[in-house]
């Protein structure tokens, strides 16, 4: 369950800034501890690589998974124990110092424009529903869309979006992660309507040209 008092938003994302430093010396097991703004602070992290035109072979499954993971713990109130094979996954390390330097510049950034406001976003009262939305950003990166590369960023943008708009309890930025899983949601669909429409005209064109 998130906890029920403000943060001072400059120290939640120095925080942040602090977790992107030590990403390549522990394991997932080892580096998200059992509370859910810690889980959270490592969930936008994970997250944020798969919003640059990166590819890294299994990382968008495994964040997925961790994802709906911390969705289950929200909408439950309680912590849920990763499994053996995800508490042993690793950041690559050729990754996290780049990405230690770009998300100290965005926390900066971000310490700035961002703040505690509308705060029943974030209460207890509206955790399942948070929940179920960070469980669907999860799914939507975790499903696969045939014939275009990189078509985990809106997904992921949106669960970074969610977990430190709940981490710092910014209500803007969870209501930009909503509008952003729903057109991550509509991307996927119209993209799997796409390939299944191309589909079928591959199989139509042989009868067409009469062969």
């Amino acid at each position: 369950m998130l906890p029920p008092h403000t943060p001072t938003p400059r120290t939640a994302w120095v925080r942040v800034a602090l977790a992107a430093n030590h990403l390549h010396h522990h394991t997932l097991g080892e580096a998200i501890g059992r509370h859910p703004r810690q889980q959270l602070t490592w969930l936008g992290l994970l997250a944020l690589p798969l919003v640059l035109p990166l590819s890294i072979p299994g990382m968008a499954t495994t964040v997925a998974a961790f994802c709906v993971l911390v969705a289950a713990s929200i909408f439950l109130g309680r912590c849920l124990p990763l499994p053996c094979w995800l508490q042993r996954r690793r950041l690559p390390g050729k990754l996290s110092e780049p990405l230690a330097r770009h998300v100290a510049t965005l926390t900066a950034r971000l310490a700035r424009i961002s703040q505690p406001r509308l705060l029943r976003l974030s209460d207890v009262r509206s955790r399942r529903f948070n929940g179920v939305m960070l469980a669907l950003s999860g799914l939507a990166m975790m499903t696969p869309v045939p014939m275009v590369s990189f078509d985990n960023v809106v997904p992921a943008l949106a669960t970074v979006l969610l977990a430190w708009g709940l981490r710092v309890r910014d209500g803007r930025m969870l209501l930009a992660g909503y509008v952003t899983t729903v057109l991550a949601w509509g991307y996927v669909v119209l993209l799997w309507w796409l390939g299944a429409e191309l589909l079928l005209w591959l199989l139509a064109m042989p009868a067409q040209l009469g062969w």
